[in-house]
């Protein structure tokens, strides 16, 4: 196998047991990791516009996320208000049981992030970071992880 496709099924690899791993420590909560992700990002950066919303997940190509939007509206976590600077546009926000959830789901990153840390102890994850940044930097999941830092 050369290194690229190595590479690249390493990266799959990652991505599906990381996922399958915060999925199942979000389970309790209710929340699936890409639901996850709209309530951190609505509580570091809202209120959002659906529009600006997408340009901040990483989880969600595009930039309309009105799918995970529509079904945290419907259970109560997430709130669209009419801004009364623009009669057209939505903003989304968190309600108060959102910033209650967005504590609990910080909590459960930082467990996973942990984790990680644990598995990284005594390698220089410097080069694998720039490579990564590298290879996804013009891509629309790259640069909406950018815009976020």
């Amino acid at each position: 196998m050369r290194a690229a496709e190595e590479l690249r099924y390493l990266i799959l690899a990652a991505q599906r047991e990381g996922n399958r791993l915060l999925a199942q420590a979000l389970r309790p909560l209710g929340v699936t990791p890409s639901q996850a992700e709209v309530i951190r990002v609505l509580g570091e950066h809202g209120p959002l516009s659906l529009n600006g919303l997408g340009e901040l997940l990483v989880c969600e190509s595009g930039n309309s996320p009105s799918r995970l939007a529509d079904r945290l509206v419907t259970v109560g976590l997430v709130r669209r208000d009419v801004p009364p600077y623009d009669r057209r546009a939505v903003e989304l926000s968190l309600t108060e049981e959102g910033v209650r959830l967005g504590r609990r789901i910080a909590e459960v990153e930082e467990e996973f992030y942990r984790s990680i840390d644990a598995a990284a102890e005594g390698r220089d994850l410097g080069p694998v970071l720039g490579f990564l940044r590298a290879f996804v930097g013009d891509l629309p999941a790259g640069q909406a992880l950018a815009r976020r830092l």
